[in-house]
Order: structure tokens, then sequence, then C-alpha cells
């Protein structure tokens, strides 16, 4: 199958953009912050990336794309640690978008929602709660609510 080069290259444009809104969002609630804490808010900022991006690799990507359990609540671990997730196949978001673009594409949404929490607990909570609070919630809240809204067998 042949992949449209203007979806591919506004595909990445667009996953840029948002990779780049995660330092761009510490910059911003670090300005928000008093002096001392800047260094924390962006260093929760970047955690959470590599957090996400990890947890995102190992099963997030198949609890919210997974689609051999056809649960409309939360996928399986079909496509743990990316299994079937290959630059020659497609389907998973677009038939004109490889599946790895997809995946990439939705793990910079992964990586951003969190982050925008960092802005309700900035100066307020510990640099290892942040990330077991995250970890607790892209489980409980992104990962289900990924799957119920953009998987092809989701609720909606």
């Amino acid at each position: 199958m042949e992949y449209d080069a203007g979806a591919t290259a506004w595909v990445l444009i667009s996953s840029a953009l948002v990779l780049f809104m995660t330092p761009g969002l510490a910059l911003f609630y670090g300005g928000l912050t008093r002096k001392k804490n800047v260094l924390s808010v962006f260093a929760q900022c970047i955690g959470i990336a590599g957090l996400v991006t990890i947890l995102w690799f190992v099963c997030g990507y198949s609890l919210s794309f997974g689609v051999d359990a056809k649960s409309p609540f939360i996928g399986d671990m079909s496509n743990a640690f990316f299994k079937g997730v290959e630059p020659g196949n497609s389907g998973a978001g677009y038939w004109w978008i490889s599946d790895s673009m997809w995946a990439m594409f939705q793990l910079s949404f992964a990586i951003i929602t969190p982050a925008l929490i960092v802005g309700a607990v900035a100066e307020r909570m510990k640099f290892s709660a942040v990330l077991v609070f995250v970890a607790l919630w892209m489980f409980a809240v992104y990962f289900p609510f990924a799957h119920m809204v953009w998987s092809t067998v989701g609720l909606m």
C-alpha cells in the first residue's frame, strides 16, 4: 500500500508541534511558580514525558488501541512492546499513514495530557509523587478513554 506523502508530512509536523508543547508547558508553568520551583516543574514535565513514553511502548498503545479483546472500554495486550506495529503496516489510524506513525502521533498526546496536570500541582507535589500519580492516572483514565474514543472497537 502506498502512503499519502502529504498526510504523512502533516502527521509528522503535528506530532513534532505537540511534542514541543511539553517543554513549552514546563517553561510556562515554571513562569507561574516561585523562582525556587522552576527547575522542579521543568523536571516534572520532562519526567512525565519519559515515563509516559516507556508506558506507551510497554503496554499503553496496546491498551488504547488493541482490538483483539473487542472490549468497548479497554484494549488488550496484543500490541504490547509494539508487537505488530511496523512502518509497512497501515490501518490502525488511517490507511494513508503507517501504524508506527499513528502510534507516534498518539504518543505525543499521551505525553502532553498528564503534563497539563502539572500546572495544578505546581509547588505542591514531590517529583516521585507526580510520577506515581501519572502512572496510575494513565492506567485508570487515559488508556481506557483513548480506547473508548479513538479505537475502532471503542465505546464511542
